[in-house]
């Protein structure tokens, strides 16, 4: 009989614990998109600026700030289709291989874009213009042929 009770505390014990340990790995989500630091973690890939990854619905929202927290620019994606997101000082520079900046400019790139943010499937870059505006560029990442991928990227 002791050894019976034994065991069932024995096991109540283990299934408390996993129990427990799969609720402390749910993380709740990341939020705060569009704010200037977000509660979420930085995946930036370059130290100068901070990248963010929500995701809600099957579409990644990726936001881009600055060094300071400014937000520059976010863009959102799914199954290789991006948009604009109408957040950050320069979301009216944001390309994507669906849609061009929305303003146009004359200001020229002073040193050659930086990736910022890459995965598997979405790389975002940033570029400095010479009238202090930042130029984002979302794009699919490529995994293949690097000239079948600069055919199909911008």
């Amino acid at each position: 009989m002791l050894k019976a009770l034994s065991s069932r505390a024995c096991l109540f014990g283990v299934l408390a614990l996993a129990l427990s340990g799969a609720a402390f790995a749910d993380q709740p989500p990341a939020s705060g998109l569009g704010q200037s630091w977000p509660n979420a973690s930085d995946v930036s890939s370059s130290p100068n600026f901070h990248a963010y990854v929500f995701t809600l619905g099957g579409i990644q929202f990726v936001q881009i700030n600055d060094l300071n927290g400014n937000v520059l620019g976010a863009v959102g994606s799914a199954n290789g289709q991006f948009i604009t997101l109408p957040v950050g000082r320069f979301s009216q520079l944001v390309a994507t291989p669906q849609q061009a900046p929305a303003v146009s400019t004359t200001a020229t790139p002073t040193s050659a874009p930086t990736t910022v943010y890459q995965d598997s499937a979405t790389t975002l870059t940033a570029t400095p213009l010479s009238d202090g505006t930042m130029q984002l560029n979302a794009m699919s990442a490529c995994s293949g042929d690097p000239a079948q991928c600069s055919t199909h990227n911008r």
